[in-house]
């Protein structure tokens, strides 16, 4: 007998030799995955998205759900050669051992390894969005996830640790373009300036605290730049990319091939970063300062920041 679980809230129970469906067992609560047979084949265990795991009769489709309060998926499910005990495992937590007779109390648990523990996001690795869960749940209070040290509440301690469970500090972590989309040199900045009124002494924290201050140098270019807009030619948006090496004020300028001001973009003061991604970048709308649509032709945009001031020539074609 072959046993499949599927995002239709059924399992279904097929002849291998033919090919022909058996029986369909309704779970009502969620997508299954994954299944495993009894060694009897009288039993059917299986993990759902609802986060539960069940012991099926194949006879009669009736099923019990063990007693387990978790709440991450079921990644594993397995039996013991002598049918005897059931093995379960949940996303990067503990493995737990149950008497299938009784099914009433693990009969051992393994606890999650440290590194696992701080998988705040459970997709296998401790990387940069695993802090933005944490920072993310600052200031809750009781059971949570982001709570990696245990203490009742998520805060700069928690953040810390899984920090240095991100490395070593042998390298800095590398600015990605999804990095760069989601974190800033500003929200860094932040968490260090936090961690600093603590005492953390202890090697992890100490790791924490060398990740998060060479993150956030990935984080600040060496130079400030002005980028060419994209796309170009383009009709009738835009966006206008920069990088900043210092916090300063910000001014975006759009110029007619004549010299005329047809925009001004004032965008305040701004953290020292990146501005590439669309999210980041300035957009402009191919409008002038009355909100008309520009005509077609060469136009110029320059980057005021600070001291610094660039020049570049963008097209429309309409």
């Amino acid at each position: 007998m072959l046993a499949s679980g599927s995002a239709d809230q059924t399992i279904h129970l097929w002849n291998p030799n033919t090919g022909k469906l058996k029986r369909t067992l309704t779970n009502r609560t969620g997508w299954t995955n994954p299944v495993a047979f009894s060694p009897d084949g009288e039993k059917l265990a299986t993990g759902s998205s609802d986060r539960k795991v069940r012991m099926w009769n194949i006879q009669t489709g009736e099923y019990i759900d063990i007693p387990e309060e978790d709440a991450r998926s079921v990644i594993a499910v397995a039996f013991s050669p002598d049918g005897q005990t059931l093995a379960t495992s949940r996303a990067n937590t503990t493995v737990q051992l149950w008497d299938v007779q009784t099914l009433l109390e693990p009969i051992s648990t393994s606890q999650p390894d440290p590194v696992d523990a701080v998988d705040v996001n459970s997709d296998g690795i401790v990387n940069i969005l695993d802090l933005v869960s944490v920072s993310s749940n600052f200031g809750k209070k009781g059971e949570n996830i982001a709570d990696v040290n245990g203490d009742g509440v998520v805060n700069i301690v928690d953040l810390v640790k899984v920090a240095g469970q991100m490395g070593t500090g042998a390298a800095a972590p590398a600015a990605r373009p999804q990095t760069l989309e989601i974190l800033t040199a500003a929200d860094v900045q932040q968490w260090l300036t936090q961690a600093q009124y603590l005492d953390l002494t202890d090697d992890t924290s100490q790791r924490g605290i060398l990740m998060l201050q060479q993150l956030l140098a990935t984080l600040i270019p060496k130079d400030t730049s002005l980028l060419p807009n994209y796309p170009n030619p383009f009709n009738p948006e835009t966006w206008i990319p920069y990088h900043l090496a210092a916090a300063t004020d910000v001014r975006i300028t759009i110029y007619a091939a004549t010299g005329r001001v047809v925009r001004q973009l004032d965008l305040g003061h701004q953290s020292a970063g990146y501005y590439a991604e669309k999210s980041r970048a300035v957009y402009w709308d191919g409008r002038n300062a009355l909100g008309e649509p520009v005509a077609s032709g060469v136009y110029f945009y320059t980057l005021s920041a600070g001291d610094f001031s660039a020049t570049r020539k963008m097209l429309i074609l309409k």
